[in-house]
């Protein structure tokens, strides 16, 4: 309970200290100027999904092992912030790219990739909004999410893969000491919403499971409606 009530103050209090930190405390980038600031919503947002749909593999892997609805509500809250968290990512990337690279889509290797990845999980997520509510359903759908993982580690190393020729994206960033106080900042600022997020939906689908299970017993022959 403590901690149920102690974590939406530190997600206030990092995401307050977040954006002082990127309006206010961080040095504006000398060649790409203030756009340049969206990196700090851009970059953490990117790690949060790659963690969401690490969380999704993870529970997949269990739901099929030991049918334990647990995992299976595991893997589909994770997948849902999967799908956000990828959604600010390539929303932010070209509004980022425009000004820095002239255009706001390039089928470059990483974009490519993350539009691949983001593709994938919102098929995983269609599967258990349309399927059958049916154990059938849910693991096919643990299977497309053990699968879809395997292209994460693809979007991550994907600068190293193909030569920089084939990509806009750059292989190594060198940050000033404030910049990187400031990224670290809105790590954490950003991980803690992703976690309070999924505490949330956890619970949600907890209770909207109970109550499905409750309308079940309901409507089986002999049940008592008293």
């Amino acid at each position: 309970m403590i901690a149920r009530m102690l974590l939406p103050s530190l997600v206030f209090a990092s995401m307050c200290a977040a954006l002082y930190a990127v309006f206010i405390y961080v040095p504006t980038e000398k060649e790409m100027g203030v756009v340049q600031r969206i990196f700090y919503f851009h970059v953490p947002a990117a790690i949060s999904a790659f963690i969401a749909f690490f969380l999704v593999f993870v529970g997949s892997i269990q739901y099929l092992r030991t049918r334990t609805e647990l995992w299976d509500r595991l893997a589909r809250c994770a997948a849902e912030l999967g799908v956000l968290f990828s959604v600010i990512v390539l929303v932010t990337g070209p509004l980022w790219a425009r000004p820095i690279w002239g255009v706001y889509w390039h089928w470059e290797p990483r974009l490519t990739s993350m539009l691949i990845l983001f593709t994938i999980y919102l098929a995983y997520l269609m599967v258990r909004s349309y399927g059958q509510p049916t154990p059938q359903t849910q693991r096919f759908a643990a299977v497309l999410g053990i699968l879809g993982f395997v292209n994460v580690p693809l979007v991550y190393y994907s600068v190293h893969l193909w030569s920089p020729e084939q990509q806009l994206h750059p292989r190594n960033v060198a940050l000033q000491p404030e910049m990187q106080l400031t990224l670290y900042i809105c790590f954490a600022a950003i991980f803690l919403l992703f976690w309070y997020l999924l505490c949330r939906c956890l619970r949600l689908e907890r209770i909207a499971d109970e109550i499905t299970a409750l309308r079940r017993h309901r409507t089986m022959p002999g049940a008592s409606t008293n």
